[in-house]
């Protein structure tokens, strides 16, 4: 196999996670910015909204249009910050953190479903392959060339 025949399954593979991802976020009436702000508290706990928006990398307005329509849906609440006046906490509700340990279920379970019949010695060297193809795609994005 060449390079470029590498390149195109490393871009099917992507396309097909991708793929899986949008069809569970969309039964959860989920985007995936939406997911990624519910797995931010997931991780994190009760927020504010500067802070979900740095791990997010998005403006404050982007950041107060999604909990907006996370709280919409039931996904979060806007409460008072205990120490801080001028701020907010963004917090998961019951809806919130079932559907977080949901998504941690399913990238578990997705994870075993890809890996666990893997041979250990295909595993590490499937491993060792991504990690030394993301630092260069890492590298090289840095550097301006992709």
């Amino acid at each position: 196999m060449g390079v470029d025949e590498a390149l195109s399954r490393t871009l099917e593979l992507a396309v097909l996670v991708n793929e899986d991802m949008e069809r569970g976020l969309a039964g959860d009436g989920l985007t995936r910015s939406r997911a990624h702000l519910l797995w931010e508290l997931h991780q994190r706990g009760p927020v504010p909204q500067r802070t979900l928006a740095e791990a997010l990398g998005v403006t404050a307005r982007n950041i107060t249009g999604i909990v907006d329509a996370l709280v919409e849906t039931g996904f979060v609440t806007r409460e008072a910050h205990p120490t801080d006046r001028r701020a907010t906490l963004v917090t998961p509700t019951a809806r919130g953190r079932a559907t977080a340990e949901a998504m941690v279920r399913g990238r578990h379970e997705l994870a075993d479903a890809l890996f666990a019949h893997m041979p250990p010695v295909l595993f590490d060297s499937y491993v060792e392959a991504l990690e030394a193809v993301l630092a260069r795609f890492k590298e090289l994005s840095g550097s301006g060339s992709c």
